[in-house]
């Protein structure tokens, strides 16, 4: 039987991940961190979505991010920004989140015979963040292949999706209502919709309002 393991916030991205998942495997496990981020609610509706899915979810703690380098998702005392700045990635980077997710990952996905490591991760609206490129997911497999002496394979069913592309995704899936109100991707801690004002719930909601007008026209396919 086929076997993957999602890492799992409890946002747009990874819940549909989540679901993708569940149609192409035999058994799916989901695997989410506690990284002292400031919107750690989002651990609660992942546990919670997890639980509707019928996927085991383990939580572990990896606090130390914050304490190794300054970004507004770990530290009271910087804001998110509002806008990406032009000439560097914006202050919502965890320097190291998604390599350190993924060979964690990695390590618990070996110990259960598991080869197949999923992630939300995509380059098409990636704000920014190095770690969510291809180019990289393509060098950490490689890696870990390496480092561990075991054959994983990172799957990334969102890399080239525009945020419009992954609401039609949930919907193909059926969970679109689903991951509109009960996932949690704002990074001011607010599900559903969000705060609205930050990067993230920008970038999910003009998604969602691209998605809904094409499929408004009965032509539920994006260009």
């Amino acid at each position: 039987m086929s076997k993957a393991l999602v890492v799992f916030s409890g946002g747009q991205d990874s819940t549909t991940c989540l679901f993708w998942a569940k149609s192409k495997f035999d058994e799916v496990e989901a695997v989410a961190f506690d990284y002292g981020q400031k919107h750690r609610n989002e651990l609660d509706v992942a546990a919670k979505i997890a639980k509707q899915a019928a996927v085991p979810l383990a939580i572990y703690p990896l606090n130390v991010l914050g304490q190794l380098s300054r970004n507004a998702l770990t530290d009271s005392s910087l804001e998110v920004e509002a806008e990406k700045p032009a000439d560097r990635p914006p202050n919502t980077l965890v320097e190291g989140r998604n390599m350190l997710f993924l060979t964690y990952a990695a390590i618990l996905a070996k110990g259960k015979g598991i080869s197949n490591l999923i992630t939300g991760v995509g380059q098409a609206d990636y704000s920014g963040y190095p770690d969510c490129r291809d180019e990289f997911i393509r060098s950490l497999n490689q890696t870990l292949n390496l480092s561990m002496d075991y054959q994983y394979q990172i799957h990334t069913p969102l890399m080239w999706k525009s945020k419009a592309e992954v609401w039609q995704l949930a919907d193909e899936l059926g969970v679109f209502d689903l991951v509109r109100v009960e996932t949690l991707t704002c990074y001011n801690g607010v599900p559903g919709d969000g705060c609205g004002a930050c990067p993230a719930c920008k970038l999910r909601n003009n998604g969602l309002d691209t998605y809904l007008k094409i499929r408004a026209t009965g032509d539920a396919k994006l260009p």
